[in-house]
């Protein structure tokens, strides 16, 4: 990174009834980006001052028109997008081995819409599974549990239900763990594997309306069944995803 430093560069913004989103409660996000990169910032009015080292300047101005961009489309902001935004830009500018080629190919954020809310990756992992969702046939996803793998997936066949590109969602589960049963458990079919397939409604409840999202199952645009019920199906022009697919053999 440079060493120059720079003092005075400005940056301006419009719309000023945006601007606490930006800046954060009390000018925390601005204090955070001055503690992460080593500048200072003051605010007058609608106006940035950014003081530092010359490098660390372009990258906060870099980060601060990210977030300002996205604020205008309505997405919420906070450290953790700064976080990401800090991620993509050293990603980059690492030696480019394949695998990190590979992410700098989804540095762009990808923007998932659903009726209650819009989703974006939060890391290039992130980026990289849901372009990749949405550019092929089939994925595997494989990854710790809480990365994102069930509902990123559910976000991206929700959104494109939603948009026309397909006319059903199919989400499959073992409705057990492997070499597990379920005769034992009282209630017919649906009351045996809710419980297990409690994650998806979870997710999908997140993006739709529930009166919208029972209606659809009512009208079997959405199904949630157990894997064991999807033999012999055909799924024509459907969204399928098969959650916990470790647990099928």
């Amino acid at each position: 990174m440079s060493t120059e430093k720079i003092s005075g560069q400005t940056i301006e913004f419009r719309k000023n009834d945006l601007l606490p989103l930006l800046f954060g409660a009390h000018n925390a996000h601005l204090h955070y980006l001055e503690d992460r990169l080593g500048i200072d910032i003051a605010d007058r009015g609608n106006r940035l001052t950014l003081s530092g080292d010359a490098g660390a300047i372009k990258t906060a101005e870099h980060i601060l028109n990210r977030l300002w961009n996205k604020i205008e489309q309505n997405h919420e902001v906070g450290t953790a997008e700064i976080d990401a935004e800090l991620r993509f830009l050293e990603d980059k500018e690492k030696p480019k081995t394949q695998e990190q080629k590979d992410k700098a190919m989804f540095k762009d954020d990808i923007v998932i819409k659903t009726k209650k809310k819009t989703i974006v990756a939060r890391s290039p992992n992130q980026a990289l599974y849901m372009r990749s969702i949405l550019d092929h046939e089939m994925v595997f996803g494989l990854g710790p549990a809480g990365t994102g793998k069930t509902y990123l997936a559910v976000a991206v066949g929700v959104s494109m239900y939603l948009e026309g590109k397909v006319e059903r969602l199919i989400f499959a589960r073992p409705a057990v763990e492997a070499g597990e049963r379920l005769g034992f458990l009282p209630g017919d079919m649906k009351d045996k594997v809710d419980p297990y397939l409690r994650p998806i409604y979870d997710a999908l409840h997140d993006m739709m309306p529930y009166d919208f999202m029972v209606k659809k199952i009512e009208d079997g645009d959405i199904e949630i069944a157990p894997l064991a019920f999807m033999r012999g199906r055909t799924l024509s022009n459907a969204f399928v995803i098969l959650d916990e697919a470790q647990n099928t053999t």
